[in-house]
């Protein structure tokens, strides 16, 4: 069991090379759409904007496949934490729900500003992407009241994690 337990960071660092990957051909596609929208042609402005908001949402997603691939590789590779704590729930859940509920809110946004030049029926939907985001900041609020008592049990576990977090650092050279 212990050498099956090793296997596991290696397994999180390819998930998380590949959620890179996956991350920098958004941030290819997203270029040459801008591109596309950008150059001299003499079109009209709607559908240009149209593909600038697009550029926006798809490197919204990009920026949310980024971080997540981060987390992995700071909570599950550097740290090899383990999710039993629940420090360990939490935090992780925090950063990954901080991640969705900017994403959400900023496809919200490009929505909105889509969806009234060119399709006001559509406005709900925009609607509905805001709620959800809204939903899971209220959740995520709930969830940490609750976990809050969980943690308190162990107060071991939240030192220890706070002596980790002083030895992984973020590629700014702050800590995280």
């Amino acid at each position: 069991m212990k050498y099956l337990m090793r296997i596991f960071p290696a397994g999180h660092m390819v998930i998380s090379l590949l959620f890179i990957a996956c991350a920098i051909a958004l941030i290819v596609f997203a270029v040459a759409d801008l591109w596309h929208v950008l150059r001299p042609t003499g079109g009209a402005a709607t559908p240009r904007i149209n593909g600038v908001l697009n550029a926006i949402a798809v490197l919204t997603v990009a920026v949310a496949t980024l971080e997540l691939a981060q987390t992995i590789i700071e909570e599950e590779v550097q740290r090899e934490a383990h999710m039993a704590a629940p420090t360990r729930v939490r935090r992780f859940l925090s950063r990954f729900m901080i991640v969705l509920v900017v994403a959400l809110s900023i496809e919200t946004l490009v929505a909105v500003f889509e969806f009234s030049r060119s399709d006001p029926a559509m406005l709900p939907y925009a609607a509905s992407i805001g709620i959800t985001a809204a939903a899971m900041l209220a959740a995520w609020g709930v969830f940490i009241k609750l976990n809050r008592a969980a943690e308190e049990l162990e107060p071991e576990a939240m030192q220890k994690a706070k002596q980790e977090d002083a030895k992984v650092e973020t590629p700014s050279g702050k800590h995280r």
